[in-house]
């Protein structure tokens, strides 16, 4: 394909893909409870990172995670910016040491000079013992001489968030595990059940649980986990039906959980099923409808 072609072909392919400040008039941010600063860290091992990827001209690459891969979940964003002339892509592959790598993704995108879009990826299962450093991108490109592969290295830190929350979970997991139970619709609210179950003789303690933009859970905090279960009894009730939060939240039933094991806090998303999912929307649809 030849440089022309490429550039003709931009206003047909870019204006659904440009990125986007993935914060920018982000409903879901504000109210999501931040993680302990420590836990990424903490989470990840203190092995060094790789060797750098040296920098492909022409090509800028970042990787992010914007509200809606969160709500997908298994992915995030290669945003690459044409910085020279334009290319096309055909299929990206993300790398990392720490994620176990996936079968490229098929593309079709055409960037111009300046231009930049994002590419939607999947990460694999991660390595909680390997450095996630260095990250890039391997790409199936074609920049108006034939047909190639480069790899792009990604700046951004999303997948160290990724990894230092599944890593978080797991290290809790070998402490405690944490089910909801028991949903049922009450009105103009959901009832259930938090229940830890121990799983070894660490001390436990529940200390915050986070509202996401539509509702808000309500749990009796702080609580210690003295014997082999602790049952916490659950509220959840509305917490907006604004219309512009209603039409754009991507993470109504994200409700952060924040856990200290021996002194050191972890937070955790509040697991979920699809059936629970439902409740709390019958919830949404009635209280708002």
């Amino acid at each position: 394909m030849g440089s022309r072609l490429l550039v003709a072909a931009v206003g047909v392919l870019l204006v659904a893909g440009c990125g986007t400040d993935p914060a920018a008039g982000d409903p879901d941010v504000s109210m999501r409870t931040p993680a302990p600063t420590n836990a990424p860290a903490s989470a990840l091992t203190s092995a060094p990172a790789g060797p750098a990827v040296p920098a492909v001209d022409g090509i800028a690459g970042e990787v992010v995670r914007l509200r809606t891969d969160e709500a997908v979940g298994g992915q995030v964003q290669v945003r690459l910016t044409a910085s020279g002339a334009g290319f096309a892509v055909t299929a990206v592959t993300l790398t990392s040491p720490a994620f176990t790598a996936q079968p490229p993704t098929a593309v079709s995108t055409v960037y111009g000079p300046g231009r930049t879009v994002d590419l939607p990826v999947p990460f694999g299962p991660v390595d909680c013992a390997a450095p996630v450093q260095p990250v890039a991108a391997v790409l199936d490109v074609d920049r108006g001489q034939g047909p190639e592969q480069v790899t792009v290295p990604l700046a951004g830190d999303a997948l160290e968030l990724v990894a230092g929350e599944q890593c978080a979970a797991r290290r809790l997991a070998e402490h405690v595990t944490v089910t909801v139970r028991d949903l049922t619709a009450d009105g103009d609210r959901v009832t259930g059940a938090v229940v830890l179950t121990r799983v070894d003789a660490a001390d436990v303690v529940v200390t915050g649980v986070g509202r996401s933009v539509l509702l808000a859970p309500s749990l009796d905090l702080p609580a210690r986990l003295d014997g082999d279960e602790l049952h916490l009894p659950l509220t959840v009730t509305s917490a907006s039906c604004d219309p512009h939060v209603l039409a754009e939240t991507k993470k109504p039933f994200v409700f952060p959980l924040t856990v200290d094991v021996d002194g050191e806090p972890t937070v955790v998303d509040l697991p979920l099923a699809e059936g629970q999912r439902a409740v709390l929307q019958e919830l949404v649809d009635r209280v708002c409808g």
